[in-house]
């Protein structure tokens, strides 16, 4: 076990947890040494248990033989363990560690959409969904909905931010997900990708031809692509025509759409395959 003492928030191999910002800790230059962090033990052994990589730990010095006990055990034994009072490290990260454990974690190689998606049969694409909370409880009901993959366009949020990871319980890491690259920035080419992948596709959206989500087609539908936009204005318009189906959840009292987190859940639960 190799303890180091935080005396300093200057000191070395320290600025992953404070001064980084997460632009940085993605590192798009070089994605092979990007990194992220995982808080809580229990989103930290999850991420252990896919196989994430950790790169070293940060927590109080109760800890280390208290709620990071069992991290610590599953570590190699020379990665760093960095220490300090509670103040000390409320300083460092800029806000009280409540659960005590911090670990930066390395990214792993992204996968092409072909590949997680070879096997699926309901996958969710995310367009342009920038919130992290948004998009961590969606990883959640993902995770536990049965999806089979997400898909993201590259002005969506970071699944890896931290708050998404803490928000997801984890769930990041249960569900595989990549980018979805729109060619030339037509957001239409999308739809164009999720079609040659076999996938029908249903945009969630209000327009005069929207079928309900509890629609028979969309049940029977063996392999089944939902896309969920930005929070204000949802879908371009050129996917929601190029979509096969454009799909409503039904509302009362004159309210007209959910937050898209609330959205996935219900279109999750109907939608999940059934053999």
């Amino acid at each position: 076990m190799r303890v180091i003492e935080v005396t300093s928030l200057d000191a070395s191999g320290l600025d992953v947890y404070g001064t980084l910002t997460e632009a940085q800790l993605r590192n798009r230059l070089e994605p092979e040494k990007g990194l992220f962090i995982a808080e809580s033990p229990k989103v930290i052994s999850v991420a252990l248990d896919t196989g994430m990589e950790p790169v070293s730990l940060l927590c109080e010095r109760k800890h280390i033989e208290g709620d990071a006990r069992c991290i610590i055990e599953r570590c190699p034994e020379d990665m760093p363990i960095y220490t300090g009072s509670r103040e000390l490290l409320a300083k460092l990260t800029g806000y009280t560690l409540t659960r005590g454990v911090l670990c930066a974690m390395r990214r792993s190689k992204p996968l092409s959409p072909e590949k997680i998606c070879q096997k699926a049969h309901r996958i969710v694409v995310l367009h342009g969904v920038v919130d992290t909370t948004n998009v961590g409880a969606i990883f959640r009901s993902a995770a536990a909905l049965g999806m089979d993959a997400v898909l993201m366009t590259r002005d969506s949020c970071d699944p890896l931010n931290r708050r998404a990871v803490r928000v997801s319980m984890g769930s990041v890491f249960l569900v595989p997900w990549t980018w979805l690259d729109a060619d030339d920035g037509i957001p239409a080419s999308t739809i164009h990708k999720l079609k040659k992948m076999g996938f029908s596709t249903a945009a969630m959206a209000l327009r005069h031809d929207d079928i309900s989500i509890d629609d028979p087609k969309l049940k029977a539908t063996d392999r089944l692509a939902l896309i969920m936009g930005t929070e204000g204005d949802g879908l371009p318009e050129a996917i929601i025509d190029a979509a096969d189906y454009v799909v409503k959840i039904p509302m009362h009292h004159g309210v007209d759409s959910l937050n898209v987190g609330n959205a996935a859940a219900i279109a999750f639960w109907e939608l999940t395959y059934r053999t």
